[in-house]
């Protein structure tokens, strides 16, 4: 039997416009509630339980299935555009008038798009695992094994997901195999994976992303005005790390912290440290 209360989140739905959104919540009430946006290939039977844990021990805290991905109806977006409209409808369904934002990976992408969008919905930001929203001056291209993985029906192998997220140390790897460990409960219940139609419409996102001029991406840096902090694992694959180092230079207000040890799923392998990192920034 799992020992994490977020396991034992209640799957609840509200309606938007141009979709029924799945949806748990979980920790206190009161307060600015903190929305979480997810990777590539992501439910949000995906969220680490413990994770989840740590950051519901006292915060309101809330994870979704964006339009037509897992749980949630609706037709796939194929723009990180798309993919914050989506996200503002659903905190608008909601009734939500104000939130921290924290976004992994993809996630971190589209929470900054949703600042763009709607800068008065969001008070301060969290950026995981991501990027500006294109290649940054000077950041290797993602490799070809990476874009071979991500193009894998059902996103990959178990030693794939770990390949993506945790470096190839003992101790990273073992807490990759932690990681999957503590996701297996909700994945057993055999809730919806990703569709094919929406992994493809991420897919075609992503390459939309690598054809954006950084001075674009650094003109909406700068537009930026809420508080942001911007944390990665230095070992990350998928999107180097210097990508955050790049974005907080030209970002109003920033923290970057980086983990030594760590990649892609950092926010996993350090969960308590990173965790302590984010309400300390809230709260500040």
């Amino acid at each position: 039997m799992s020992t994490y209360l977020a396991d034992a989140a209640e799957d609840l739905s509200v309606a938007g416009p141009s979709a029924r959104f799945t949806y748990r919540r979980m920790g206190p009430r009161g307060g600015v509630p903190l929305v979480l946006l997810n990777r590539f290939r992501g439910t949000i039977d995906w969220w680490d339980p413990e994770f989840l844990d740590h950051l519901a021990a006292d915060h309101d805290v809330i994870v979704f299935d964006n339009i037509g991905i897992g749980y949630t109806t609706g037709e796939p977006r194929e723009a990180v555009e798309g993919f914050a409209d989506g996200a503002i409808e659903f905190v608008d369904a909601l009734g939500l008038t104000q939130i921290d934002l924290l976004g992994w990976s993809l996630g971190g992408i589209v929470a900054q798009q949703v600042v763009l969008r709607r800068p008065e919905l969001v008070r301060k930001l969290i950026v995981a695992g991501s990027s500006p929203g294109a290649p940054v001056p000077g950041a290797p291209p993602m490799s070809e094994k990476v874009r071979e993985i991500m193009a894998k029906p059902g996103g990959g192998a178990p030693d794939d997901l770990l390949y993506l997220f945790f470096p190839e140390t003992d101790r990273a790897r073992a807490a990759g195999r932690e990681h999957l460990a503590k996701v297996s409960t909700r994945l057993a219940a055999g809730g919806p994976q990703i569709s094919d139609a929406a992994a493809k419409g991420q897919l075609i996102a992503v390459a939309k992303l690598q054809s954006i001029p950084f001075d674009e991406v650094r003109a909406n840096l700068e537009s930026i005005t809420q508080p942001v902090l911007y944390a990665n694992g230095a070992h990350d694959v998928m999107i180097p790390a210097l990508a955050s180092y790049v974005a907080t230079q030209h970002l109003d207000s920033a923290v970057l912290v980086l983990y030594s040890d760590a990649g892609h799923g950092f926010l996993f392998q350090h969960a308590e440290e990173f965790v302590t990192q984010v309400r300390n920034f809230l709260a500040a």
